[in-house]
């Protein structure tokens, strides 16, 4: 396998992505990875490197204003869902993908799903790890106190912040070595800070997950739902609920991961993974 870490210009913004490349391509689409909210593309390490293995070609971008890739200014930059969308559209466009597999996680990762709805046509597969999806979901409070006036602008200035998130998603403790990788950014510039305030002031949730639920109830590609039971923010019963009438959805469940399982539970993500990858399209609906 090779690891490729580089920047690329897309919308006058520079993307910072991470890539395995396999030594035996299996000819299939190649699989991007969206992270959500204060994650980063070095949460899919474990679970790139499994499907990398497996002769698949693994990328994952760092969203604009999160880990390595640029941070805009406001006037630059709208931070909005809609913003997002766009920007990952001219992603995808100077990474000339022409289809793949996406797999999103979290907040944030609700907007490569809302991109995935608007673009079947370049979809081969979905798949979605504890990501708000449906009306009932809601922001944890955790990150609802980043919008609040004086006190978000502390907050989110605070490199223990990523700390707090992560491990308060995650529910285990993560190495320090990781966690202060997550941090780099906050100590690199205060525009790390000023991006995931705006980005938290402009998820309008409600909004979003209106549409959102209905594209999905009409969704037709093969769609694979892997979901940490155990989230402490978004609560996985309506959503299985909601998508198992979805003859393309194949629903799985991991009882003791959280909000961000991809970054304690990678091998096992991979193992329910890789199986979905494989399948043939009339052999796919609900296990």
């Amino acid at each position: 396998m090779n690891l490729i870490e580089q920047t690329i210009a897309a919308g006058g913004h520079d993307w910072f992505y991470r890539e395995i490349t396999p030594d035996v391509p299996n000819g299939k689409p190649p699989i991007l990875f969206i992270h959500g909210i204060l994650c980063h593309s070095y949460g899919w390490r474990i679970v790139m490197e499994t499907c990398a293995e497996a002769g698949y070609r693994a990328i994952a971008p760092d969203w604009l204003g999160f880990g390595r890739s640029a941070k805009p200014q406001p006037r630059e930059f709208a931070y909005s869902p809609a913003a997002y969308e766009a920007a990952l559209g001219d992603w995808i466009n100077a990474m000339e993908l022409e289809q793949f597999t996406l797999v999103a996680q979290g907040y944030l990762g609700s907007v490569g799903v809302q991109y995935a709805c608007n673009h079947p046509e370049q979809i081969d597969r979905l798949v979605i790890l504890n990501t708000p999806l449906t009306t009932s979901a809601t922001v944890p409070w955790i990150m609802q106190r980043w919008t609040i006036p004086f006190v978000g602008d502390m907050l989110t200035q605070d490199p223990l912040l990523v700390d707090r998130t992560l491990e308060g998603g995650s529910g285990l403790v993560i190495e320090e070595n990781e966690l202060s990788f997550y941090r780099q950014p906050f100590l690199k510039s205060s525009q790390a800070g000023r991006a995931l305030l705006m980005t938290a002031k402009k998820l309008n949730l409600s909004q979003a997950m209106g549409q959102l639920s209905q594209d999905l109830a009409q969704w037709r590609k093969p769609t694979q739902i892997i979901w940490g039971m155990a989230d402490p923010w978004l609560d996985g019963e309506p959503v299985r609920q909601q998508l198992q009438k979805n003859p393309m959805v194949d629903w799985n469940a991991i009882a003791e991961a959280k909000h961000y399982p991809q970054e304690h539970w990678g091998q096992e993500i991979g193992q329910i993974l890789l199986p979905f990858l494989n399948r043939e399209f009339s052999d796919l609906g609900g296990s």
